[in-house]
């Protein structure tokens, strides 16, 4: 990966307590996931480029986790927000709809980013697939991100296929999908 073709700014999307242990959804190693996203963090923070946070707060009827006003939703301590940087809140899985994103990317001149965060299986593909639709280029840190197990058909399907199919359906046509290491070596 050259400089010319790299990520112009950083999307973290709902790295959020809820999802770790001890919170309403936690999922299968989000520690890892979290540490990983903080270092290609850190790195964007050092090269100074655009970094964007993205946090849900469920307000559908009904919804058990990432309350607003709850412990759940705050940012995990590995991805705070530094003061500057951009955050935006959402309602529903894609980051884009009825929310700010697209027009704090255009504000810092982004015609690509990067993608790190929760679920792998609904926001980050949801946001991932959105990004790609309006044009831009998409990398998604494999190893920064997290999923969970689920359900279908009366199968459990174990988080790191839900994972791995969620990724593979992404790489190529919506998403340059790669390690946190290419994301941090190549600022």
């Amino acid at each position: 990966m050259t400089v010319t073709d790299f990520p112009d700014a950083l999307i973290v999307v709902d790295i959020q307590r809820d999802y770790f242990p001890g919170g309403n959804m936690a999922l299968v190693d989000p520690e890892r996931a979290a540490d990983r996203a903080g270092e290609i963090l850190a790195s964007f923070r050092r090269a100074d480029r655009p970094v964007i946070h993205v946090h849900h707060e469920a307000i559908r009827p009904g919804s058990a986790f990432l309350l607003p006003g709850t412990r759940g939703v705050e940012p995990w301590p590995a991805v705070q927000p530094a003061p500057g940087e951009p955050v935006v809140i959402k309602h529903f899985p894609n980051a884009f709809r009825d929310t700010s994103l697209r027009e704090v990317l255009d504000r810092v001149g982004a015609g690509s980013a990067a993608v790190v965060g929760m679920m792998t299986h609904m926001c980050i593909d949801a946001t991932v697939r959105q990004a790609a639709d309006f044009g831009y280029r998409v990398w998604v840190a494999a190893d920064a991100c997290a999923t969970r197990e689920l359900r279908h058909e009366g199968e459990i399907v174990p988080a790191p296929s839900v994972h791995a199919a969620f990724l593979a359906a992404l790489s190529g046509t919506y998403a340059q999908v790669v390690d946190a290491d290419t994301l941090i070596h190549g600022v």
